[in-house]
């Protein structure tokens, strides 16, 4: 069977873009008009307008979209007049290129047949914008919900995406996948502990699907998800320290020995201030540096004409000299020293 694509015609009747946003919306004074009427009235029109707003999204995106490719059949090939076009109206690079993400997006999902252009309008904007982003799976998923007339917000997005997660998942064992499937383990709690499970090496994993595996419970979950986050967290902050490679540090048996103490949490959270000094150490050297330089040139530009450059050059050696004061209040009660001293090894 030939699939046939929407034409521009048949998604715009389709979409019903309303000529304009003027609405009678329900007197809030009105002790006649129940509260369930009142709400499902101002409802209505916040749908409307949440509809409205996602599809001009899109013809944005395909405005921009072809102001672009015009650019380059046509233009300097620099980009210059796209640039210039979004500008003039008050649209940032990065909001022209959401937008044309958007109404590619939507032109996938119709060209694919995954979505009837009918069906767009129950989307809400931002749970579209959501779905736009996510795996090819996920998209047909919440496509077919969509299709069979559900409202789709981002926390429809959330669960479906949450319960594929739960349920495709190589890393959670098979009758965790069960208690998912049967309601006792919401996929609310698993999706979270894959997205940390899949940070880790394969020798981080046995123990903790383990337990989970003997305990399928959602304290047990929500335990395993704390101690997987940790665990990526000092994996990756113990990569990075410069002051562990060039020491004889087991990493991982220090590891292991956090974990039989039950400390690893707080040992994660030292390796990662530890990274964090190391950059400030190399940002502050730099800008030391930098500032060292720039004193240097003013002070070349000035002479006993400009006794009050002078005098700020001066008062600035504190931040320029090998040795760095700095208070640490406004009363200058408490200074820290630092000595600035590199050496090529």
């Amino acid at each position: 069977m030939v699939e046939t694509i929407p034409t521009t015609v048949e998604i715009t009747e389709a979409l019903s873009i309303p000529k304009d946003l003027e609405f009678d919306l329900p007197n809030p004074e009105d002790e006649k008009l129940g509260e369930d009427e009142f709400l499902y009235q101002i409802d209505h029109v916040w749908k409307v307008c949440d509809r409205f707003d996602l599809q001009t999204d899109i013809w944005r995106g395909r405005i921009l979209r072809a102001v672009r490719e015009r650019e380059k059949h046509g233009g300097e090939g620099r980009g210059t007049g796209f640039l210039n076009w979004f500008k003039h109206r008050e649209i940032t690079k990065s909001q022209a290129y959401a937008l044309i993400q958007v109404a590619n997006s939507a032109d996938t999902l119709l060209a694919e047949g995954n979505l009837d252009p009918e069906a767009i309008n129950n989307f809400s904007k931002r749970a579209f914008v959501e779905t736009a982003k996510a795996e090819p799976e996920i998209q047909q998923i919440v496509s077919e919900a969509a299709q069979k007339g559900d409202r789709i917000t981002r926390r429809e997005v959330k669960q479906l995406t949450d319960e594929y997660t739960a349920m495709n998942s190589d890393l959670l064992p098979d009758n965790i996948k069960e208690k998912a499937v049967d309601g006792s383990l919401p996929p609310r709690h698993l999706a979270p502990l894959v997205k940390e499970l899949e940070k880790l090496p394969e020798q981080q994993l046995d123990e903790i699907k383990k337990e989970i595996e003997e305990n399928p419970d959602i304290d047990t979950v929500k335990e395993m998800t704390s101690t997987a986050k940790s665990l990526a967290k000092y994996l990756d902050s113990a990569a990075q320290v410069e002051t562990l490679r060039e020491s004889v540090v087991d990493v991982e048996q220090a590891l292991q020995e956090a974990l039989r103490l039950d400390c690893l949490s707080i040992t994660a959270d030292l390796v990662k201030q530890a990274t964090n000094l190391e950059q400030s150490v190399a940002k502050l050297y730099t800008l030391w540096k930098k500032l060292g330089s720039i004193a240097d040139r003013l002070y070349v530009e000035t002479g006993a004409s400009t006794p009050n450059l002078r005098s700020l050059l001066s008062c600035l050696e504190k931040l320029t000299s090998e040795v760095v004061e700095i208070p640490l209040d406004d009363g200058g009660d408490k200074i820290v020293r630092l000595r600035i001293m590199s050496e090529e090894l």
